[in-house]
């Protein structure tokens, strides 16, 4: 800052030394060579000429300094900015262009400046022609400079080039690369190009992909994913990153992130240092990146297979009260044919009104019962590992008495009807045992309280309802 104050304090120092030097020679050339430049004088046209040029390079001194007070001083406490170098190219020339023909005429008022324009225009046809490229890079900077796409410090894209804008010319546009290269980009290649733009005081977005299994649990790698990357260096906190599912692969879980930078020149590194979040973050969860792979599934004529193992699904049942009338090798029977279901936070298990013949355990997570209040749902109970729900529907087929939604990732075992029967069949006497308890909860859950015990004509009722649904006799 210091260095920068000096050096603007030398050349205003040296500004004012030249423009007092030109004016001492202007004032003592007029004393000198005053009567010779007298209208009529000999050789007067001759004379006058270092005179005009002495005028010309005061007056091109003075639009120095009215450049400096315009653009230097209110354009920039008015604006914010600093201007634009093609506009003050163009004040100067123009500027010095009027008075330059001021100083002419004044001096030379003979002078015929028509038939000088008229041959300067003849001449300008033939320049034009031979600067085409030239004359359409200014033209284009004009018109860069009027719509503005960019500033100095923006990150661009023009055709092959990336880069971050230092400066804006007349002619071209000169670009920084991320290889600390630079390159002038004409404007008239830059007006024919389509540009994107990723403004210096702007939060710009970034994509990192990756892939993952498919036996990794999509709501737990959104959440790993997503608490790593926020807090890496020039990653924004305004904005929380999104951690999403682009497409399902042939042998992967296509991932993408999106975050946005606080400085989006820096976004190779952060790209980078994002990449190296989620890989640790995936090998610190026990989550697995993807790699091209074929799996061979043979079909079996018997139900899918657990998540979890025979024996974990069996301890898992006979914790379940409806179940505690069955004896260890119906539970293991029983295992052999649960099938295992993973739903995401937000999915319905099942839906008010539907058919059905299978009940539900909570293996892991939790969920909630939903009935409609007023065309809503409302919440009137949540279940966690080791609840059910669904009984009535597997044991007498009744529909669906309300949606069962998930609060989080939630596991659930599926007990069907056919498994069931086949119990029945090989000991029909469970039929009495599990109606009584089935008969025993309703009553735990019924509104009056004081009726904790089941009457005999509910539990015949129910009993009836088990045999008619089974086919039991």
């Amino acid at each position: 800052m210091a260095a920068n104050q000096s050096t603007r304090r030398s050349r205003a120092l040296a500004f004012i030394f030249a423009t007092l030097l030109v004016a001492l020679f202007l004032y003592l050339y007029a004393r000198l060579f005053g009567e010779p430049m007298a209208e009529g004088a000999a050789n007067a046209r001759f004379v006058r000429i270092p005179f005009v040029a002495l005028w010309a390079l005061l007056a091109y001194l003075g639009i120095r300094f009215l450049n400096a007070a315009i653009f230097d001083l209110a354009f920039r406490l008015r604006r914010g900015y600093e201007a634009p170098t093609l506009a003050r190219n163009i004040f100067t020339l123009v500027t010095f262009t009027i008075l330059l023909v001021l100083i002419i005429k004044i001096e030379y008022p003979k002078a015929d400046l028509g038939a000088l324009f008229t041959t300067s225009a003849i001449f300008g046809v033939i320049i034009g022609l031979a600067l085409q490229d030239t004359l359409g890079n200014f033209f284009a900077g004009i018109s860069l400079h009027a719509d503005r796409p960019f500033q100095v410090g923006d990150v661009i894209v023009v055709g092959p080039h990336v880069g971050v804008v230092e400066s804006i010319t007349w002619r071209a546009t000169k670009l920084r690369t991320f290889q600390n290269h630079i390159v002038l980009v004409s404007n008239s290649m830059a007006a024919r190009e389509v540009i994107e733009v990723s403004p210096r005081d702007n939060l710009n977005a970034r994509i990192v992909f990756f892939g993952t299994i498919y036996t990794d649990s999509p709501a737990k790698t959104i959440h790993i994913v997503r608490e790593a990357v926020r807090d890496a260096d020039n990653v924004s906190e305004k904005i929380t990153p999104i951690v999403r599912i682009r497409q399902l692969g042939d042998s992967s879980v296509d991932w993408e992130v999106k975050y946005w930078l606080d400085d989006y020149a820096k976004y190779n590194d952060t790209d980078a240092l994002v990449r190296q979040r989620v890989w640790y973050a995936l090998r610190r969860n026990g989550l697995t990146f993807a790699f091209p792979t074929r799996t061979l599934y043979l079909e079996r004529a018997v139900p899918v297979r657990p998540v979890t193992a025979e024996d974990q699904i069996a301890d898992r049942l006979s914790a379940v009260d409806i179940f505690s009338p069955l004896s260890p090798d119906e539970l293991r029977q029983l295992a052999k044919a649960t099938a295992g279901h993973v739903f995401a936070p937000g999915e319905t298990l099942i839906r008010a009104g539907d058919e059905g013949s299978s009940m539900f355990v909570v293996h892991s997570g939790r969920v909630a019962i939903q009935i409609s209040d007023r065309g809503g749902p409302r919440t009137v109970a949540e279940m966690t590992e080791g609840n059910f729900f669904g009984e009535m529907a597997l044991f007498t087929g009744e529909p669906r008495t309300a949606n069962v939604v998930a609060l989080e990732e939630t596991e659930v075992l599926e007990i069907g009807h056919t498994a069931m029967k086949h119990i029945f069949e090989t000991n029909p006497s469970l039929a009495e045992s599990i109606s009584w308890t089935i008969s025993e909860r309703q009553a735990a859950l019924a509104k009056d309280s004081a009726s904790a015990q089941p009457s005999i004509q509910e539990t015949a009722g129910l009993l009836s309802s088990i045999k008619r649904f089974f086919g039991l006799r």
